[in-house]
């Protein structure tokens, strides 16, 4: 089992780290700041919940989903999973699926694409 993100500057990305979108989430990835240390973080901030509750319960459906799919998960990389008002409605099994999908794309992708 991955470690978590718990320090603010660690959570911090820039344009540059890969991301992949999900209806239910935005995930980014960017090299371990400690080496063989691989870590993961969940964001659900006031502004998109307002209610406690549904700010819980977003993290708790990442945590999840996390978990069940961390084998697509690089070992070299932390990734920090931003939820979307979308999580509260969704399924477990779409969410795993939607996660499964995010992570092997950003497997297979690990450099941002540029806009123009």
């Amino acid at each position: 089992m991955r470690d978590t993100i718990k320090k603010h500057s660690d959570f911090l990305m820039t344009d540059e780290n890969p991301t992949a979108k999900s209806a239910f989430f935005y995930v980014r990835m960017k090299p371990c700041v400690i080496a063989d240390t691989p870590r993961y973080g969940v964001v659900a901030t006031k502004k998109t919940f307002k209610l406690a509750v549904h700010r819980n319960r977003a993290k708790r459906l990442l945590r999840d989903w996390v978990r069940a799919n961390e084998k697509y998960m690089r070992p070299d990389m932390d990734y920090v999973f931003i939820a979307r008002r979308a999580i509260l409605d969704a399924l477990r099994d779409d969410g795993r699926g939607a996660m499964a999908r995010a992570l092997k794309y950003l497997k297979k992708n690990p450099k941002p694409e540029n806009d123009k």
